[in-house]
């Protein structure tokens, strides 16, 4: 598998964001052999108790630990909802001024923004920065209604070439164990990164990218997550996701002061007897030891 690399239209999203140092290196073009590196998180596993997936996708190789085992993949999802819905404005189908009416009927758990807008109405756009900056729950349900439904976001992952992730509740209930519905594996969600942010053939314009990673690096979720765990001067592109009895998230990529982005996918199931804060710490060293198996110093 090769993993190619597209100066111009990752410098286009990253340098409005004014993180265009961040970005890749002066080659036009990479082309980069995957291979695997050795990554044991089983210590990390023991210490905490739980169960951890993690990939992560550097210009050095790969690494994972239970790469291909499904994870309940909670509100990580919302990134990919965006790049869904940016694809349909892309085509002409939806408008980001699009207002939307909110109404009570609309309201779930976790609606920071939507809930205020009860009674009016909020723009495509807004529901989108909602789901990928504050993960407002309402505003996701929203979103794959005017997608078309379940089977419409479900087709959209097979569009990109994910053949796996399965889709099939909304929110708050997708949340919930229930054998593999609503998971993900740490791997396929490394590789829909790449296609999405980082290889020639995205479905993303320019535009598309900018607008989607500006919301990834503003959002003040996770900061103890990957964010804690990549060294000083890096920035981060995420999108979190957490269940209150356990599942804690983070997806995103991962970018230097200098070189190639690294891509991160980490799902961590943690115990019902672990606090949020152990949970996070998991996800952050996790990412520390991954990085530094890559060839990339400590954490500050």
């Amino acid at each position: 598998m090769i993993l190619r690399t597209d100066r111009r239209s990752v410098l286009t999203g990253l340098g409005a964001l004014g993180v265009a140092g961040c970005g890749p290196s002066p080659a036009s073009e990479v082309d980069v052999t995957v291979f695997d590196l050795d990554l044991d998180l089983s210590a990390l596993e023991a210490r905490h108790g739980g169960r951890l997936g993690f990939c992560a996708h550097g210009p050095k190789g790969r690494v994972k630990w239970r790469g291909d085992e499904r994870f309940v993949y909670c509100s990580t999802f919302k990134m990919y909802l965006a790049a869904a819905t940016l694809e349909r404005v892309q085509r002409g189908e939806e408008r980001l001024d699009r207002a939307i009416p909110v109404s009570a009927a609309d309201m779930v758990s976790h609606a920071p923004v939507t809930e205020l807008a009860v009674g009016s109405t909020l723009t495509i756009e807004q529901l989108m920065k909602a789901v990928v900056e504050v993960s407002d729950n309402p505003a996701a349900n929203i979103l794959i209604r005017e997608l078309g439904g379940l089977d419409a976001l479900r087709a959209w992952y097979r569009s990109i070439g994910d053949q796996s992730t399965t889709v099939d509740r909304l929110e708050p209930m997708m949340n919930r164990l229930d054998g593999d519905k609503d998971t993900i594996t740490p791997v396929q969600s490394v590789a829909n990164i790449s296609r999405l942010f980082i290889s020639p053939s995205t479905p993303l314009s320019d535009g598309s990218k900018e607008m989607l990673l500006r919301w990834m690096v503003d959002s003040p979720t996770g900061t103890d997550r990957i964010k804690a765990g990549v060294p000083a001067g890096w920035r981060v592109a995420h999108k979190t996701g957490t269940g209150g009895y356990g599942p804690t998230n983070d997806i995103g990529l991962a970018y230097p002061p200098s070189g190639q982005p690294v891509i991160i996918a980490a799902y961590f199931h943690g115990t019902s007897a672990s606090t949020p804060e152990q949970r996070e710490a998991v996800i952050a060293d996790a990412t520390r030891m991954a990085l530094q198996a890559l060839g990339h110093g400590a954490a500050a």
